[in-house]
């Protein structure tokens, strides 16, 4: 059993930003990895809009420095899985694979993970042409071919970042209803009638064909008619139907929105405050809209300075 004023749950960059201010502040808190380290950041094979970082960077590279950064400043960093927690009685407790803990305030990083299709072929290829975030992994694809799989705000966002950026885009669909807003629609279908999108509609993707280092075409096969299947060549794929937040160990403790985002209560003094006081949260668990790295790390920033105030006037009281 570990007891502690202050836990962190959360590995990325939300997680290890609160612990950087939060020990720079002498709260000593434990930072409670989960079980992927770094979080989805380490699937991002180069990164190139890190502030101060003008070279490439690996995701995994960026990740181990923020390590190091945290531990620089004696952040207590445990590698453990939490999969139950009070947090209706206090102290708050949390139940890991390796141990049981019990802390006075609460910062939770846990942030999101991508949503995939579920084919088989997909794993093969994650960091090897199959990306879910183009604002991140776009600008490889310069003058190349890629496809869009999706059809929500998020899918027509990143067909027209990406029309900036490569040769062509395929965008698919399942359906031939589009859930995103009119006024991107519309912006869409300029890029159509200009040939820089070709639309494939009642489609999905069946295949990824390529080889150990990267993908070379798909095979999309009709909705309505499984005998009708298109070969197409392409260098790269962007999911993008959409990601589920890292909330289902608190869905009975705080309030959530309607897709299973924690809700945060702005106001003058905690702005990243849950439905419980001393439960904080930061990051993409939070945010559904941004989830960028530098977003989630700002997030980070301001639960930490939540949490020292919160501690700050827990004294005075």
């Amino acid at each position: 059993m570990i007891k502690t004023k202050l836990i962190i749950l959360g590995s990325g960059p939300a997680g290890y930003t609160a612990s950087i201010y939060a020990s720079r502040a002498n709260l000593y808190p434990i930072l409670i990895t989960g079980l992927e380290k770094g979080g989805q950041l380490t699937q991002t094979e180069n990164i190139e809009n890190w502030p101060g970082d003008y070279n490439n960077i690996k995701g995994t590279d960026l990740m181990n420095r923020m390590h190091i950064h945290a531990k620089k400043f004696n952040t207590n960093i445990i590698y453990d899985h939490i999969y139950k927690v009070d947090l209706k009685n206090y102290p708050f407790k949390l139940i890991g694979d390796y141990n049981e803990y019990f802390t006075d305030v609460l910062i939770i990083a846990t942030g999101s993970s991508a949503k995939y299709l579920g084919i088989k072929s997909e794993n093969k290829f994650k960091g090897k042409g199959l990306s879910t975030c183009a604002s991140c992994d776009g600008y490889f694809y310069r003058n190349k071919i890629v496809a869009v799989i999706g059809g929500g705000n998020k899918a027509i966002e990143e067909t027209l970042y990406l029309s900036n950026i490569v040769k062509k885009i395929h965008l698919i669909h399942r359906n031939n209803i589009f859930k995103a807003e009119k006024i991107i629609l519309n912006q869409l279908k300029n890029k159509i009638f200009s040939g820089k999108v070709i639309l494939h509609t009642n489609y999905l993707l069946k295949d990824i064909i390529g080889d150990d280092k990267k993908i070379k075409s798909i095979n999309i096969v009709n909705n309505n008619n499984i005998d009708n299947i298109k070969k197409i060549n392409l260098s790269g794929i962007f999911v993008s139907i959409g990601s589920i937040p890292n909330t289902s160990l608190f869905k009975k403790q705080l309030k959530l929105n309607d897709n299973g985002y924690i809700n945060i209560k702005k106001n003058n003094i905690y702005n990243t405050q849950t439905s419980i006081p001393g439960v904080f949260a930061s990051g993409d668990v939070v945010d559904n809209n941004y989830c960028q790295a530098i977003t989630a790390a700002g997030s980070g920033c301001m639960s930490a300075i939540d949490a020292i105030r919160y501690i700050n006037n827990m004294k005075r009281k």
